[in-house]
């Protein structure tokens, strides 16, 4: 489980054929690490990829920091890996506030991001998607993880999550700096996006209309709503590891 230095800051990340030319970073969600893409979707995408996958800041195994988790403090974060892992571009894909990020990184970065894949990206502006951050106790948060609709989750994950929530939620500026990025998805920079981009959301997903909303942004864009809701990536991993290895292929095979 490697540790890794960057911007002297404690960073967990796992790597998977490390000797294949073209380069694919991971960023998960709030709330999860990198493991959501660990054992199912990664190994699909190393079959031809070099596969970088992180733990956020206070996610996981990285280290626990108190302020910068503002979109431009966040892709700041990857721009820093990806010059300690000496990768100049990569393909990107981010699940849920990773996608976010990802987009964010898009749009700052584009000499850095060849394709972008983007996992039930929320809009930050949109009421369900804030839920989470007015519920301020554990029976809140078990009621938003355990949805009627959900796979109920053991209690072991639950207090593991509930933690991790307390942390980010009670020590650290991620409320504040979130909703600062509510306009996010009205800025200009989402519309000059030149990335070919593939947006994948759940068909029963609150987030499917932060999807449309995307695609018709985007001008090289191009949406799949996937059987299930924000969980698809757990609820279908191969169905989005076989769609995410042929979009990244397709630009290797045209190069």
């Amino acid at each position: 489980m490697p540790i890794i230095k960057v911007n002297n800051r404690d960073v967990h990340i796992q790597e998977l054929n490390r000797g294949a030319p073209e380069t694919i970073l991971l960023v998960h969600g709030m709330l999860g690490n990198l493991s959501v893409y660990y054992f199912r979707i990664a190994p699909i995408l190393a079959r031809h990829f070099h596969v970088v996958m992180y733990d956020l800041k206070s996610h996981g195994m990285s280290e626990k920091i108190t302020s910068g988790y503002d979109l431009n403090s966040l892709t700041d974060d990857i721009a820093h890996l990806l010059e300690r892992l000496n990768i100049s571009s990569v393909y990107l894909a981010g699940y849920s506030f990773g996608g976010l990020i990802s987009l964010k990184m898009a749009a700052r970065f584009p000499q850095q991001v060849k394709k972008l894949v983007l996992i039930e990206a929320p809009n930050p502006n949109d009421d369900k998607t804030r839920l989470m951050m007015d519920a301020y106790n554990k029976e809140s948060l078990e009621n938003y993880l355990n949805g009627p609709d959900k796979k109920k989750q053991g209690k072991r994950l639950l207090d593991r999550k509930h933690r991790l929530y307390e942390h980010l939620f009670h020590e650290t500026t991620i409320k504040k700096d979130v909703l600062q990025e509510r306009d996010f998805f009205g800025a200009a920079e989402i519309a000059q996006i030149g990335q070919d981009t593939l947006l994948l959301y759940g068909a029963h997903s609150p987030c499917l209309e932060a999807g449309e909303n995307l695609n018709a942004k985007i001008r090289k864009s191009e949406l799949f709503a996937l059987n299930g809701d924000h969980d698809i990536p757990l609820q279908e991993p191969e169905r989005i590891g076989n769609m995410m290895e042929m979009f990244f292929r397709t630009q290797l095979a045209q190069a």
